[in-house]
């Protein structure tokens, strides 16, 4: 199969209606901090443990097209022996890759950050392949106050997008692009909206300055939300409406698909305002989820590293995901959390 028809197979995979992703990559230092808040240490095989936990879900391919995996555990086994990329495709869900490096501060621009792991990436991304990986995440961070991000910080990070996603379609590879405007601070949430629709500008310019296939992208953008710490919350309504008027202001109609992350909010607030953006009429994009802490924090608690509670965990999680499933399609009532 050619690159550009093996592209496309992987976006049909991966942007279906009523399904989306898991995200499942989180670093090792995130994987701890999880794990603290049910008392289990962060040992190599409590993280092969818990990850089994979840890609031997029963049911959960109905929900979930794709699975962004750590570095770690794409090299890991299930309990069987069967390496976690093939367990993920004989449940109909592709397996992807984090391949970022983590941000650092960018230099002379205080408050902003920058993510690192070009360097080397194209050779990363034959042995990512060659264990099963068929796409890719990159995340770019935005922090907001009343001057950050700084101009430098959009263009810098925005560049970076842009060589990643290159790298990754020229391998086969189809590239999520991730830029993630924070939840941290007291910024209204028009503040929010004015900084996410420059970042989105911006990177939508440096993908075609790279010459980036835009029907060979996934988008991973954040909500438009007030600050987590500022006083006045927004409606479901007036964060979908804003949430949307942004991305038909930047994101051209060829992109097939955005996958929005949630950013700190809790696993019902995720679902809801997703399912509030499905309702607002037809959309060019198919707009679904790419959770990580609102589709895991319920079966982690259920689990607590006991052996016993895997079933009750995997329920847990196959209830986030049907209902996330059901808010992609515009469909999620609060009434379903009770089922």
């Amino acid at each position: 199969m050619d690159t550009r028809s093996e592209l496309q197979a992987t976006v049909n995979a991966m942007v279906q209606p009523g399904k989306g992703l898991l995200a499942a990559d989180e670093s090792g230092p995130t994987i701890a901090k999880r794990f603290k808040t049910i008392g289990l240490e962060s040992t190599e095989e409590n993280r092969r443990a818990y990850r089994n936990l979840l890609l031997t879900t029963p049911g959960l391919g109905e929900f979930v097209s794709g699975v962004i995996l750590y570095e770690e555990t794409l090299g890991q086994k299930a309990d069987d022996g069967t390496p976690f990329p093939q367990v993920a495709a004989a449940n109909g869900i592709v397996p992807g890759i984090k391949v970022d490096l983590g941000k650092v501060p960018l230099a002379l621009a205080p408050g902003d950050e920058i993510t690192e792991g070009l360097d080397g990436l194209a050779k990363r991304f034959v042995d990512y392949k060659r264990q099963g990986a068929r796409f890719a995440k990159w995340r770019a961070v935005y922090n907001i106050t009343s001057s950050l991000p700084s101009r430098l910080a959009i263009e810098a990070n925005a560049d970076s997008l842009a060589r990643y996603a290159a790298i990754s379609q020229a391998a086969g590879i189809v590239p999520i692009v991730e830029p993630e405007v924070l939840m941290d601070g007291d910024h209204t949430i028009e503040r929010c909206a004015e900084v996410t629709e420059a970042v989105l500008h911006e990177v939508f310019h440096a993908l075609h300055r790279h010459r980036v296939v835009l029907e060979h992208i996934v988008l991973k953008p954040s909500m438009v939300l007030p600050g987590s710490e500022h006083q006045q919350p927004s409606s479901t309504a007036h964060i979908a409406a804003a949430t949307v008027r942004v991305l038909k202001r930047t994101v051209p109609s060829s992109v097939p698909g955005l996958v929005f992350l949630s950013g700190g909010q809790s696993p019902e607030e995720a679902t809801v305002n997703l399912s509030a953006m499905n309702r607002l009429g037809a959309l060019p994009w198919n707009l679904s989820f790419s959770y990580g802490r609102a589709l895991q924090e319920p079966p982690l608690q259920a689990w607590r590293g006991q052996p016993g509670n895997v079933k009750e965990a995997q329920q847990a999680l196959l209830k986030r995901a049907r209902l996330n499933g059901a808010a992609a399609l515009g469909k999620y009532d609060a009434t379903m959390e009770k089922d």
